[in-house]
């Protein structure tokens, strides 16, 4: 979803059942559609009521675009109706959160939390807002890929969130428009030739513009592709106790030198992945660019973005280098009204079968073990990309990444570097050094270690 881009990914999408009071901005709490005055933290069997499941971007779980997953559990569960309260940036939905649970209030019953917001989250300040799913009856941690989990566990030990997505990484691109630019449209050709190195996507990245469809660039954003090139990277913002080391981390440096290289050619166009006005979503439509850094949890966004006459279009390739961008986790504050049924829900959520159906239906790889070696997860294919192999692209790559350490200022660093570092050279043409200068600026400025 994911962060930040989701830093998932925070696609706008329309989310079933959408509240008139939405938790997150009115600080409005799960309600008894009964009106009932039992107001107990493990609920009834029989109690109707109200679960609000507080989320940014597109998990795949509304019943319009994604798995339909809060019907079925209305079924199982006739007297549990869910509203999802969505936010679609990423940075906003974090910080209300993070208000809400200073104050312990305004909370919905299940909370999403970015990958790039984990790191604060398990911090004991904010980690002892959530239920610790170690003590929860049927939960197993082994469930999940190592890596998840440990993303989520706090220095004592205790385990926060339970893993939605994983977000390895490829190249979503339009085969139309690499054609009329006389490159290769083979996803394993391409793949072959930029193997290992994101300098030859870069260099392909100016072959294109040279021969470029009209009004096209090459890559739809400078920021989505130094995310994922920075997501490929062993060293990223923080070191192994948390520390920032942005400004010598030799990942983060590879990353900026190969995206405002991108950027100061003219093959990006310059887009705010999954702003909030919808630009970037528009532009696939009116074929502003021909590619897209995609991790898994974009290709939902891409295929819903161009629409109908997309179909056939666009493909997957594998990256230079795979990484993994974003990825979230489902947690339960204390503070909720029907905490038991809100970890029961969180639970079915991001079962086997559940995380399957999100990817068959809308392309978001599982962090469930279980998940990724199903054949319906190996064998999936996309009808909107004709004779892609989408499941075993992603879950090969799931299964092969080994993430850098993540600290708990990384959302927000991501996030000034991408929004306000490479984006003001997109949108002002500051110069590279100034842009950097300004990100530094702003860093020491806003974040607190």
């Amino acid at each position: 979803m994911r962060t930040s881009g989701r830093t998932r990914k925070a696609a706008v999408i329309a989310v079933a059942g959408l509240a008139a009071c939405a938790t997150l901005i009115t600080g409005c709490s799960s309600d008894s559609d009964s009106g009932s005055k039992n107001d107990s933290k493990d609920g009834s069997s029989n109690e109707k009521i109200t679960l609000h499941v507080g989320d940014f971007g597109s998990f795949g779980y509304d019943d319009k675009n994604g798995a339909a997953l809060y019907a079925e559990y209305h079924k199982l569960h006739p007297n549990i109706t869910i509203v999802e309260d969505n936010v679609s940036d990423g940075q906003q939905y974090w910080d209300k959160l993070k208000l809400h649970l200073t104050q312990n209030s305004g909370l919905a019953d299940i909370q999403a939390i970015e990958v790039g917001y984990i790191g604060l989250a398990i911090q004991p300040n904010l980690a002892n807002k959530f239920v610790d799913f170690k003590t929860v009856q049927g939960f197993d941690a082994n469930a999940w890929l190592p890596y998840k989990e440990k993303q989520a566990t706090t220095g004592d030990g205790k385990i926060i969130g339970l893993g939605t997505d994983a977000g390895p990484t490829a190249i979503c691109y339009n085969k139309a428009a690499f054609a009329q630019a006389g490159l290769p449209t083979d996803r394993d050709q391409l793949a072959a030739q930029w193997n290992g190195d994101w300098q030859k996507f870069i260099d392909l990245g100016k072959q294109f513009q040279k021969k470029a469809p009209k009004g096209m660039k090459f890559s739809d954003s400078g920021s989505g592709l130094f995310n994922a090139i920075l997501a490929s990277q062993s060293t990223q913002y923080s070191d192994q106790n948390g520390k920032l080391i942005y400004d010598s981390s030799d990942g983060v440096k590879t990353a900026w030198n190969l995206s405002t290289e991108a950027v100061e050619a003219g093959i990006t166009a310059g887009y705010q992945q999954l702003d909030p006005q919808n630009a970037w979503s528009a532009a696939f439509k009116t074929g502003k660019f021909a590619t897209v850094t995609c991790p898994s949890w974009m290709v939902g966004l891409v295929q819903n973005n161009s629409g109908d006459a997309g179909k056939g279009k666009w493909d997957v390739a594998t990256p230079p280098q795979v990484g993994n961008w974003g990825g979230s986790f489902l947690a339960v504050p204390k503070a909720g009204k029907h905490v038991k049924e809100a970890t029961a829900l969180a639970q079915w959520l991001t079962a086997k079968e559940q995380e399957v159906k999100v990817f068959q239906k809308f392309g978001n790889i599982p962090s469930n073990v279980a998940a990724l070696d199903d054949p319906a997860v190996q064998n999936l294919t996309n009808p909107y990309f004709p004779g892609t192999p989408i499941g075993k692209i992603f879950a090969g790559a799931a299964k092969n990444i080994t993430p850098a350490p993540i600290g708990p200022w990384d959302g927000n660093v991501k996030d000034i570097i991408t929004k306000n570092g490479i984006m003001d050279m997109e949108k002002r043409g500051t110069a590279k050094d100034k842009a950097w200068s300004n990100v530094v600026s702003q860093i020491k400025d806003k974040v607190v270690q």
